[in-house]
């Protein structure tokens, strides 16, 4: 990868930092393409995913966007508006947005999130574990075979929004989001509530509730996997496999008298 070097404009000294050189989609060339993937890349390049907040408001795409995102974060109560305590300290936040393509390469959904600024946190102080676990490939290649072998079917599904699902147990406290300030309160910080994404303890966080969730309801883990999670019903045996914000479920059926 092409590097160049920068000169800090505040420092004589000359110390250099390396940046990587983006290549834009734009640039490549759709030669070998067949004439569906030239499409999909012609129709993909029309529309440029803004960079920061300044950028995407007023377009109404995306200011449509980010009021969807604000009403699910309300509707989750994912913080309160609070002081600052004197011994806190604040985390920023920002905007991020993506835009998704159907497989023709038409616009499926402009969408907006708000992402905290994770980096900003201090070990011991408003985080601790970080650590989420996620199934082995080798348990979810396993369950595929079995499947494939006996000719069942396996349902898949996707937690929508799945970081703000989980509850925060440390003290956090954000920035109010770039354009939905509380005019009326404009100098109070969001003390949060629920994780969102951007902080480091989010994935435990969802890990942790989910896994809370299973057990309460009957299920129990594996010892070889953490992530998989088997129940015991009277038509048969029911298996889940997490991987992040993706489930992986089967139900078992078989004679009471097998289980």
């Amino acid at each position: 990868m092409a590097k160049k070097v920068l000169k800090t404009p505040d420092n004589n000294s000359g110390v250099q930092r390396s940046t990587r050189v983006k290549y834009l989609v734009q640039r490549f060339t759709y030669d070998g393409f067949v004439a569906h993937h030239y499409a999909y890349m012609v129709r993909v390049i029309q529309e440029v995913e803004p960079t920061c907040f300044e950028r995407a408001v007023g377009n109404p795409k995306w200011d449509n966007a980010m009021d969807e995102e604000m009403a699910t974060l309300d509707a989750n109560t994912t913080w309160e508006l609070v002081a600052l305590p004197k011994d806190k300290k604040v985390i920023g936040c920002k905007w991020v947005y993506k835009i998704k393509h159907n497989v023709d390469g038409s616009v499926s959904k402009y969408k907006a999130r708000l992402v905290a600024k994770g980096y900003a946190q201090t070990y011991g102080i408003n985080y601790e574990e970080t650590y989420s676990p996620v199934a082995k490939m080798t348990t979810i290649r396993a369950i595929i075979a079995m499947l494939t072998a006996k000719g069942w079917s396996l349902h898949q599904m996707d937690v929508k929004n799945v970081f703000l699902h989980g509850d925060l147990q440390e003290e956090v406290y954000m920035e109010q989001p770039p354009g939905y300030v509380d005019q009326t309160h404009p100098n109070l910080v969001c003390k949060l509530k629920k994780t969102l994404y951007g902080l480091k303890q989010a994935p435990k966080a969802w890990s942790d509730k989910i896994g809370q969730y299973l057990v309460t309801n009957g299920f129990q883990t594996s010892n070889a996997d953490f992530s998989l999670y088997v129940k015991k019903t009277y038509h048969g045996i029911v298996i889940i496999v997490i991987y992040v914000d993706d489930l992986f479920i089967k139900e078992i059926v078989m004679q009471t008298s097998l289980i």
